[in-house]
């Protein structure tokens, strides 16, 4: 908030001075924008790794719960086949009373009323033989349907897991591609002041300013301009990222009265002629450059030479992983 605020009071200077408002109303509105797009981009980047591991862990219980009602099955399985012999035991002993009873019915009225109630008691037992086996084949059938949909589940997860990682995968490929074809094509300039490296997802390419600004100066060197046009040859094509221009300058105050009048003025008027040359030089689309000045506020180190830079930041665009995303 205080950036956005110095920002704007830099622009009100500006347009009181010689430079157009209008100008500066829009670069300050480009620069909002880079800056609320790469902070949805490390949000959803961030969104995503959180998920991914939210799935994994969602994957590591579901693998749980598989071996849990696996195992609950087994013992089901074996339960049912247990009350099933005993059923089938019980039965043949009711078909054996009930012939003893048939070959008894001409025995005394007091054995046979006794041999019937025993038969009684072995028709009610086997009556609940059959209840607790009827009751054990509809759990075991409700069983292997959570199994099943467990298992389904579990395919699930681990199919987005894996959709997830192939794409971050691919993502963390191109972007090392896309370093390395950059540092190809700046590999002349490496020992001036230029470097070109992947960090968390994105390609920064950082020139210093001696390679291309005269000190307190906008207007790039000529040594500078093969650098801004090489690397902006090399992006042609490019339509996945997202290219973000900075300006950094040190901690010295800028002097006498004329333009630029401090360093958040210099930082973007930097920033803006590089751009310049990259859209003048190449096919580079112009939707996906924007130019922002950080001033002194986003050192490098100690060393002032280092801090006054020129940073270009391809910042890759995360559409798919958002499209998986938004599948929940």
């Amino acid at each position: 908030m205080h950036r956005f605020i110095t920002l704007s009071a830099l622009l009100i200077m500006i347009g009181t001075a010689c430079v157009p408002a209008r100008k500066y109303e829009e670069l300050e509105e480009k620069y909002k924008k880079s800056i609320e797009d790469a902070e949805l981009y490390k949000t959803k980047a961030q969104d995503c790794d959180a998920e991914k591991l939210e799935l994994e862990s969602q994957l590591t219980e579901l693998s749980k719960k598989h071996g849990i009602l696996t195992e609950d099955l087994s013992n089901l399985d074996r339960s049912y086949k247990e009350t099933l012999r005993q059923y089938e035991e019980i039965k043949e002993n009711h078909q054996i009373l009930k012939d003893q009873y048939d070959a008894l019915l001409k025995l005394s009225e007091r054995e046979s009323t006794l041999l019937g109630k025993e038969l009684d008691a072995a028709r009610l037992e086997l009556q609940k033989k059959e209840d607790e086996l009827n009751r054990l084949a509809i759990e075991l059938n409700q069983k292997e349907q959570r199994l099943s949909q467990v298992e389904s589940d579990l395919k699930e997860r681990e199919k987005r897991v894996n959709e997830l990682e192939e794409i971050i995968s691919k993502k963390d490929a191109a972007a090392e591609a896309l370093r390395q074809k950059i540092a190809d094509a700046l590999l002349g300039f490496k020992d001036k002041g230029l470097t070109v490296e992947e960090r968390d997802g994105k390609v920064y390419v950082s020139m210093e300013a001696k390679l291309l600004f005269a000190s307190g100066k906008t207007a790039v060197g000529s040594e500078g301009k093969k650098a801004v046009i090489q690397l902006a040859k090399a992006l042609e094509g490019q339509e996945d990222i997202d290219v973000l221009v900075e300006g950094h300058t040190d901690t010295d105050e800028m002097r006498g009265s004329g333009h630029p009048k401090d360093n958040w003025e210099l930082s973007v008027l930097r920033a803006t002629a590089v751009v310049k040359i990259m859209t003048s030089s190449s096919s580079i689309d112009p939707k996906i450059l924007t130019a922002a000045g950080r001033s002194k506020y986003i050192p490098v180190g100690e060393d002032k030479a280092k801090n006054r830079r020129i940073e270009v930041i391809l910042i890759p665009k995360l559409n798919e992983l958002f499209e998986i995303i938004s599948k929940d």
